[in-house]
């Protein structure tokens, strides 16, 4: 048994605004379309229904859910759709609107089709979905499926049928920090050349490289578009977009001959800033390991390649690396599910991999990466999910830059000891499994809490 997830799993390409909310409900949706058609009752479909339950319900309005399905219904996948094909497939409907299922199989489509039941919480997860197909005069389902969106776009059923890849054989399996540590010593190799020995036996070295590469390539695409782009973004809050208005006062902050302070947490804050305004306007990003939480992998590694000397592509690889493996524990022993952890979950999970990561880079020792990890994991203990008018922007979007800033600082922290502290990753990973059982409902992503109910909506 191994915790391990490949990076190509969860670091996934794909479209804002969340991943829980709109990556893995198109995939759920996917799913169904697909064994909707293999089964061969696609022609006696006449009707298809989606419902929403639990923070789906709640939250899916504000996070583009009800597109994302009838998007994947359609045949999309989001690593490879276009977000405009997304934007509106539901909310524009139209009446009389007709829907293509995969397969070229055409049905009548309403909004009333896909329906929002918050109050109901299966048992499987809080992100739940049942899709249901009708036949002409068929009083019951001809088929149906329920799936769960577990975080970070992976989805699942009951009975776990739901697989992202086969299964394939680790040299270096582990399920805790402690064993992975003992896998370093043993074997004399860094957190990073775990990973990549359990990587090269799932893809083999160059599907590996050219898989990172792509995943670093869109990363980069993200945050230069989101530093280019200007406006307000979508969902009534009437946000402004502040990462190009930033970037352009730091280029020529940075242009002039007398200067008097290091820019570089700045250019930190603008790149996560960057990432999650694209993330919140239905853009292309990065799981990483969530959609609420992508700008701060890709900031930290954009302030690495900036500001650190001797920084390259080949150590990027490495950040990627040594941040799959601490995520995976994190996701194997507690969870990255905004709905079922609160943003501890997800932006606590992405700082403590983004802290870790960029440790190893700056040349830190197994213990010290995971020493860097665990200071960035505990300083988000009992962060709530609350997302203003159950859209991903506020707080979410400042909470990226923020928790960039903290993932830097807790992994020069590190650095500056011998890896030795008394709480270990596994304790504080363990520690935010029981806050998120412990934290109430209405804070862990149903916006029936905390900012969501105290900020007034203009």
């Amino acid at each position: 048994m191994t915790a391990y997830v490949s990076a190509l799993d969860l670091f996934s390409i794909g479209i804002g605004p969340s991943s829980s909310h709109t990556v893995g409900p198109m995939r759920a949706a996917l799913v169904f379309a697909e064994r909707l058609r293999d089964s061969g009752r696609l022609p006696e479909v006449t009707r298809i229904r989606c419902s929403l339950f639990g923070s789906l319900g709640s939250t899916g309005l504000g996070h583009g859910t009800p597109d994302a399905v009838l998007a994947g219904l359609a045949g999309f996948r989001p690593e490879a759709c276009d977000p405009d094909d997304v934007r509106n497939a539901w909310a524009g409907l139209e009446e009389g609107a007709t829907l293509t299922l995969l397969g070229g199989h055409t049905i009548p489509i309403s909004r009333a089709d896909v329906r929002f039941e918050p109050r109901t919480r299966l048992p499987g997860h809080p992100n739940a979905l049942t899709i249901s197909a009708w036949g002409e005069a068929d009083a019951a389902p001809v088929f149906e499926h329920t799936f769960y969106s577990i975080g970070g776009g992976f989805i699942r059923q009951d009975d776990d049928q739901v697989a992202t890849r086969p299964a394939a054989a680790q040299p270096f399996p582990y399920v805790s920090s402690a064993e992975l540590l003992a896998r370093c010593d043993e074997h004399g190799i860094g957190i990073c050349e775990v990973a990549r020995r359990n990587e090269e036996a799932i893809h083999g070295e160059e599907a590996l490289n050219a898989g990172l590469d792509a995943i670093w390539d869109a990363m980069h695409v993200c945050v230069e578009a989101g530093l280019q782009a200007t406006g307000t973004l979508p969902g009534g809050l009437k946000v402004k977009r502040r990462a190009a208005s930033v970037r352009m006062r730091l280029e020529e902050y940075d242009g002039q001959s007398q200067r008097d302070r290091d820019t570089s947490t700045e250019w930190l804050h603008a790149f996560a800033l960057a990432v999650n305004e694209e993330n919140a306007s239905g853009g292309r990003v990065v799981t990483a390991p969530t959609n609420g939480a992508a700008g701060i992998i890709p900031a930290v590694g954009h302030y690495y390649l900036r500001f650190v000397p001797g920084a390259d592509a080949a150590g990027i690889r490495r950040y990627l690396l040594t941040a799959v493996a601490i995520g995976s524990l994190v996701k194997a022993n507690a969870s990255i599910s905004g709905a079922e952890g609160g943003c501890q979950a997800e932006v606590g999970s992405a700082c403590a991999m983004a802290a870790g990561a960029l440790c190893a880079v700056l040349g830190g020792t197994p213990r010290q990466v995971e020493n860097a990890a665990e200071i960035a994991m505990e300083h988000h203990l009992g962060l709530t999910c609350d997302p203003v008018g159950g859209l991903v922007q506020v707080p979410c979007i400042e909470r990226n830059a923020i928790a960039s800033s903290t993932a830097v600082s807790a992994a020069r922290l590190a650095l500056h000891g011998d890896g030795t502290h008394l709480v270990s990753l596994d304790t504080v990973i363990e520690t935010m499994r029981q806050t998120g059982l412990d934290m109430m409902t209405k804070y862990k992503e149903t916006s029936e809490g905390g900012l969501a109910v105290n900020v007034i909506e203009c």
